[in-house]
């Protein structure tokens, strides 16, 4: 399954609302840090990922983009 910063920005959100925050109105600034957090966990997951193929001619550790 692939990472989807929308998809992960939205779970932050629900966690947020459902533990007392105010996701709306003139100063709520959930919805940005959200975006900003979900963001960034992504890019950095993804960044680092790699595989490693234990057998075969492909044998070795490649990064995953």
């Amino acid at each position: 399954m692939a990472l989807s910063s929308m998809a992960l920005e939205g779970l932050i959100i629900q966690k947020l609302e459902a533990d007392g925050f105010k996701v709306s109105g003139e100063h709520a600034q959930v919805g940005v840090i959200s975006k900003a957090i979900a963001e960034a966990v992504v890019e950095h997951v993804t960044s680092k990922a790699e595989v490693s193929v234990t057998g075969g001619s492909s044998k070795g550790s490649y990064q995953i983009k």
